[in-house]
């Protein structure tokens, strides 16, 4: 990397050597997951190749880009190979927080929010084979398609970062009620149903049996709108601030309950409960929107309602605060305007890592791909908030609509996808134009070999068919 600036230069250097650092860190502590000492060295050079500048990530590409002969290896690593799965998401886990705590504590930050943000997010996936693949309604394309969904927990501490610390597959009643299917997806035989509430307990579960400390736990209406989690949460004094929909009903006093909708009604007609506050700060400048806090029958439930200051949307928080925290309207705004980064960690999962992109179709297979994505972005998650302060050299914002721009804008800190790309710069490549030329060869070998027998499978079932009329 080339540029005329000594500080940028400077701060690319250090970045792509903390990157590499914290990613034999991470390695390290992995060991104790694996039965043998292959499979963990496939799974550093996994992590690596999906750190790597390629434009799709399968195991044919992350093979080619860790140095293999063939993806045998790759594939051998998600399927069959012997590592226990979810004790490395826990290792995962234990080193993003620890990462995330490390770098709020160096940047004076302790007193920020620890928010677990939990949300699900989904991939498409053809056929019928692949372990709980079912025609739902997919958020990544919008409408109701074929495809898979995995719930998620993401740990973000305020002002400094955020990464992906636990996941759980949803597989749907019917697949794990048919013993063929279930064998056939590779379920595990003690797997039973779970909504997607219920996996965000037994995710939470983990993480708090871990160690895991949280000052709020948010998630959308999914999660608000079910009771079992909020009686979870409550049950262990864990405060949250889930978001449920309007049709929610919450008793105000005694004998007088109404849903969130009644409640916005009437406080609209009072202007003096809402009071306009920023959410936190985004790329633009601050979120501003209306918000009214309204009490309860329980001292330690209200509701927070978000009103968008130009549409007049609504949106409804029901909220919980253990006995002997601050029930504050300006920390519970704090914690929902603290959500939105599950879906940062989703996109950068997606975009820089391919987490959407597991070609396989068995459900330790893909569990074992999602915690290898979850690995590399906590790599590039903690890095980036190590030299949050450090790299960030922007000018003061502006105080006035006609002020004019700075002679310097300085630049932004380094971010999860400029890691990546420091981190794939430093890592070793394949020796071209031999490499290069084996794959190319291969790839038309086995393209060969597949077509001939998908032409056999043809010429049978057009022969079946012919006999049969």
């Amino acid at each position: 990397m080339t540029t005329t600036k000594p500080k940028a230069a400077a701060a690319a250097r250090i970045g792509g050597a903390l990157a590499a650092r914290k990613r034999g860190e991470l390695l390290a502590l992995l060991r104790s997951c694996f039965a043998r000492p292959e499979p963990w060295l496939q799974a550093g050079k996994y992590v690596g190749a999906l750190a790597g500048e390629l434009p799709r990530r399968n195991g044919w590409t992350i093979a080619q880009r860790a140095g293999d002969r063939t993806p045998q290896r790759t594939q051998r690593l998600l399927s069959r190979a012997a590592w226990d799965t979810f004790a490395a998401m826990g290792v995962v886990r234990r080193f993003a927080v620890a990462g995330l705590d490390e770098a709020a504590r160096r940047a004076g930050r302790r007193r920020g929010l620890r928010i677990g943000a939990i949300d699900e997010t989904s991939q498409v996936k053809q056929g019928r084979a692949t372990a709980g693949v079912k025609r739902q309604y997919l958020g990544c394309v919008g409408k109701v398609a074929n495809g898979i969904t995995t719930v998620h927990l993401s740990y973000v501490r305020e002002r400094t970062g955020h990464a992906l610390i636990g996941a759980r597959q949803w597989i749907p009643a019917e697949h794990l009620a048919d013993p063929v299917k279930s064998l056939v997806m590779g379920l595990p035989l003690d797997l039973q149903f779970r909504t997607k509430g219920q996996l965000a307990i037994d995710i939470c579960t983990e993480a708090f049996t871990g160690g895991i400390t949280l000052d709020f736990a948010c998630g959308d209406e999914v999660y608000g709108a079910c009771t079992e989690l909020r009686e979870f949460f409550e049950a262990r004094g864990q405060g949250y601030v889930l978001r449920v929909p309007s049709s929610f009903r919450l008793t105000l006093a005694r004998g007088v309950t109404l849903s969130c909708a009644q409640v916005a009604t009437r406080l609209l007609k009072d202007l003096r409960r809402w009071e306009a506050r920023s959410a936190g700060a985004g790329s633009k400048g601050g979120r501003w929107y209306a918000w009214a806090l309204a009490a309860t029958a329980s001292p330690r439930h209200h509701l927070l309602i978000r009103r968008h200051l130009k549409t007049g949307e609504l949106a409804f928080h029901y909220c919980f605060t253990p006995q002997g925290q601050p029930a504050t309207m300006t920390r519970l705004i704090r914690a929902a305007g603290l959500r939105w980064p599950v879906e940062e960690d989703f996109e950068f999962g997606k975009d820089c890592f391919g987490l959407d992109q597991s070609q396989v179709r068995l459900y330790h297979a893909i569990a074992r791909h999602t915690v290898l994505v979850m690995a590399a972005l906590a790599i590039c998650a903690v890095t980036a908030a190590l030299l949050r302060n450090r790299t960030d050299t922007q000018a003061p914002p502006p105080v006035r609509p006609d002020q004019p721009p700075p002679a310097d804008p300085g630049m932004v800190p380094l971010s999860i996808p400029e890691i990546k790309h420091l981190l794939a710069a430093l890592l070793p490549r394949p020796s071209p134009p031999s490499h290069a030329d084996h794959w190319l060869d291969w790839r038309r070998r086995h393209q060969a070999r597949s077509r001939w027998y998908h032409q056999r499978t043809r010429l049978a079932r057009e022969t079946a068919i012919t006999l049969v009329s």
